[in-house]
């Protein structure tokens, strides 16, 4: 399969001691179409990834290629329209929701799609929201969905997604995940999803990176990976969540 994006020995220090490694030499391809779930305890670097994925962030070590271009040769703004990133906390614009969903194509100077706006709109349960209302008074599921459909709109080639349903509830959330395999299978986009939920990463990934030890320890096809882990540390991770333990998320 393609690869969108090459990730090559990456490595990460930690913010509060430098001289320590929040993960290191990281290495795997994101390839066009995949559906990656990222799991891992807390404290694993894992939103930290997709922010290093999304130039947010810069390494401490290694490299990140988009379609076998280092980042350094790519302008931010062409990379991010290509690379988009919907933290677990969305930001809105201010101004109203219709001003929100329209801010990408603006951004960079495309035409905005109406017809596809509403239709997303719709499919994650917002159909009825008036987009006159102002993005300050929307609720956290709100803001997370428009905050959603926002990035989508844009049609990345990879979509990084930060614990982006921790806030629906279930209705909700299962809608948010059905429309983004259908979006994302009919465009072959990426979606490197980071979770904290067991079923969740169970049903819309197709594969899985663990992150345990500071490194990328497993990366396998989701199957194998919940029904044989090759490392012990995976089935002991697997274990506590199935038993309610903390896995938590960073």
């Amino acid at each position: 399969m393609n690869a969108v994006l090459s990730i090559e020995r990456l490595s990460k220090r930690r913010a509060d001691k430098p001289g320590d490694y929040l993960f290191r030499d990281m290495t795997a391809n994101i390839e066009a179409g995949r559906r990656i779930a990222i799991l891992g305890a807390s404290g694993q670097g894992k939103s930290t990834l997709l922010r290093l994925l999304a130039r947010l962030d810069a390494p401490d070590e290694g490299s990140i290629r988009l379609h076998g271009t280092a980042a350094p040769e790519w302008k931010p703004h062409e990379w991010r329209k290509k690379v988009c990133y919907v933290a677990q906390q969305p930001v809105m614009l201010p101004g109203t929701v219709e001003h929100n969903l329209r801010a990408v194509s603006e951004l960079h100077g495309g035409p905005f799609d109406r017809e596809q706006a509403e239709q997303c709109m719709a499919a994650v349960g917002l159909g009825a929201l008036d987009w006159r209302k102002p993005s300050s008074e929307l609720s956290g599921g709100e803001k997370q969905r428009t905050a959603l459909v926002r990035s989508a709109l844009l049609v990345p080639e990879a979509l990084l997604l930060d614990e982006v349903t921790a806030s629906l509830d279930p209705a909700s959330k299962r809608a948010v995940e059905l429309w983004l395999i259908d979006w994302a299978s009919k465009r072959n986009t990426a979606l490197v999803w980071v979770t904290h939920d067991m079923e969740q990463a169970k049903q819309i990934s197709d594969s899985v990176w663990f992150m345990d030890e500071g490194r990328l320890l497993e990366n396998g096809r989701t199957a194998d990976f919940f029904r044989n882990p090759a490392t012990e540390r995976a089935r002991l991770f697997i274990q506590s969540a199935q038993s309610g333990g903390e896995v938590g998320h960073v």
